[in-house]
């Protein structure tokens, strides 16, 4: 089978895979013993809807800002939760959640958690690549535990914030933090961040034999004539805006943006042009399928943050990259 074969039946397959994650999230629905699969009536299906568009949009830009990074850091590890980007996108939107606390009573609205998210992300993500170099060249084991202690250290700034609110309040901010998808949305933000996630798309796609050149290393990218400073720039810049869009949008979620570059590669092959497309629809697929599971699934203390099941899944493949080898790359 050629590439071109391989690149057309994977995507169709993968096409297929996020249609069907998101017809169940639209038809699964909890009843007394278990699920049933059935088409909601008119005022609940606006809800789910709502619930799918923010699930495929969170998916789509974490996978995308997953394939930028790590063709940016020439790092298969890399991802916007390992990097702290996801944690600094938080502490920013916790910042402007406790200000407008202060000055308006309860927290921040979604249309005021975009920008700060924003700042925040792009904040730590300059920190984590600055301080992730020895003499000038890219690390990519001091780039993840760069990564990790800066998310630790915005992670302490986030608990600081929660500590200064009240207990009720507390509780709101520790679900956001969890990761959730929301099933009402200001429909202006949901309509901002799903133009980001499709600028993200097309932009990557267009995007994808110079980030071909660019991975093979400074010198074959010159050498073919790419202008690798420009490229890194537009590169770090848009996977630090979709990594803060989704974090504005559904909260910090882990992994997604680790899990679907590498499932997507293994269907696809490495050309970043069908990459950035099929990692994603693997996005949309993992993020959606993770909201049908969190639905399907009944532990007796309500529904769980979405968070918890792309830790599971995402965890376990974080180490197996990094045991493997396929990490030091």
């Amino acid at each position: 089978m050629s590439l071109r074969t391989r690149q057309i039946v994977g995507l169709a397959c993968l096409l297929l895979l996020a249609a069907a994650m998101c017809l169940l999230r639209v038809l699964i629905t909890r009843v007394d013993g278990g699920i049933s699969l059935a088409w909601p009536e008119a005022g609940i299906a606006g809800f789910r809807l709502t619930a799918l568009s923010v699930g495929a949009i969170v998916g789509c830009s974490l996978a995308v800002s997953g394939v930028l990074l790590q063709a940016l850091l020439r790092n298969p590890l890399a991802e916007p939760f390992i990097l702290g980007i996801s944690s600094g996108a938080g502490l920013g939107v916790m910042a402007a959640m406790y200000l407008a606390y202060r000055l308006h009573g309860p927290g921040a609205g979604g249309e005021e958690r975009l920008a700060p998210a924003i700042i925040g992300a792009l904040i730590t993500l300059a920190a984590v690549y600055a301080l992730g170099q020895r003499r000038g060249w890219l690390d990519p084991v001091s780039l993840v535990l760069v990564g990790v202690i800066v998310s630790a250290i915005c992670g302490a700034g986030i608990m600081f914030f929660q500590h200064l609110v009240d207990t009720g309040l507390r509780g709101q901010f520790t679900t956001w933090l969890m990761g959730y998808i929301p099933e009402a949305v200001d429909v202006w933000v949901l309509r901002l961040c799903a133009i980001i996630a499709l600028i993200g798309l097309v932009v990557g796609g267009v995007m994808g034999r110079a980030m071909d050149a660019a991975t093979l290393g400074d010198d074959e990218a010159r050498s073919v004539g790419l202008s690798i400073g420009p490229l890194r720039v537009a590169m770090f810049g848009l996977a630090g805006v979709l990594a803060a869009s989704t974090v504005a949008l559904a909260g910090p979620i882990g992994f997604v943006g680790l899990i679907a570059p590498h499932l997507a590669r293994l269907v696809l092959g490495p050309k970043h042009a069908a990459l950035v497309v099929g990692a994603a629809l693997c996005g949309i697929a993992i993020t959606v399928g993770a909201d049908v599971a969190r639905q399907a699934v009944d532990v007796g203390a309500g529904r769980m943050p979405i968070g918890i099941f792309t830790a599971i899944i995402g965890g376990p493949a974080f180490i197996w990259l990094l045991l493997s080898g396929r990490g030091q790359s």
